[in-house]
């Protein structure tokens, strides 16, 4: 298990225009060759938007991008002609496939928190794909199979404990409270790396929320 600390992101966005970001792998001009993928995962970002900012329109291709909002609403829109407002709670998908276009942006009036994560496909390629999952159950894990991998939300209390898959490739990121996995104490921003993940649990040590992936 490889622990990395929220202190360890690199720091991104644009302050000056309300955008911060943190990426947890080697991202834009913050290039590490020793940190570009874990499993399928190939990007980690935690992005904080004030009130009227946000990502003008840009394009992916060959990425499947979930995007999980804590706090806020993110309006989003794309070329395939999906508009929507994604909040917290809800799992949001666009499978750029071949290509896409796409803008992101804090319509709201208070500030927008969100985690996005992108993962390489099994295969290039295809045919844009874009959906939401609103308010999505603990219980309820949420598949990507264009990328063999699987999203499990956890939300714990102190005490309470979630088994963590068995899986070649397991990412444990903490959105908020504080978690232990194995003897590691995991605080917010914080993630586990785990390879051939086996009989691990994560355990809340506060009210916490986890995104939990199960990568083959």
């Amino acid at each position: 298990m490889d622990v990395r600390r929220a202190e360890e992101r690199y720091s991104g966005g644009e302050p000056g225009a309300g955008i911060e970001s943190r990426h947890a792998f080697s991202f834009g001009p913050h290039y590490d060759p020793d940190n570009l993928r874990f499993g399928a995962l190939i990007a980690c970002n935690e992005e904080r938007l004030l009130p009227g900012a946000g990502f003008d329109e840009h394009p992916h291709s060959h990425t499947e991008i979930v995007t999980w909002v804590a706090e806020g609403e993110l309006t989003h829109r794309d070329s395939t002609g999906h508009e929507t407002v994604v909040r917290a709670g809800d799992v949001q998908r666009l499978s750029a496939a071949s290509g896409v276009r796409h803008v992101e942006r804090n319509a709201g009036a208070v500030p927008l928190t969100f985690v996005q994560m992108w993962l390489a496909p099994l295969v290039p390629g295809g045919t844009p794909m874009y959906e939401t999952v609103h308010g999505i159950a603990d219980a309820t894990p949420y598949a990507v199979p264009e990328a063999g991998a699987m999203l499990h939300v956890r939300r714990l209390g102190p005490g309470e404990r979630t088994a963590v898959p068995d899986a070649g490739h397991v990412y444990v990121h903490v959105v908020r409270g504080e978690a232990a996995v194995a003897a590691a104490k995991l605080g917010p921003g914080d993630a586990a790396r785990v390879t051939n993940a086996r009989d691990l649990e994560a355990v809340g040590v506060t009210p916490t929320e986890l995104l939990i992936w199960e990568m083959r």
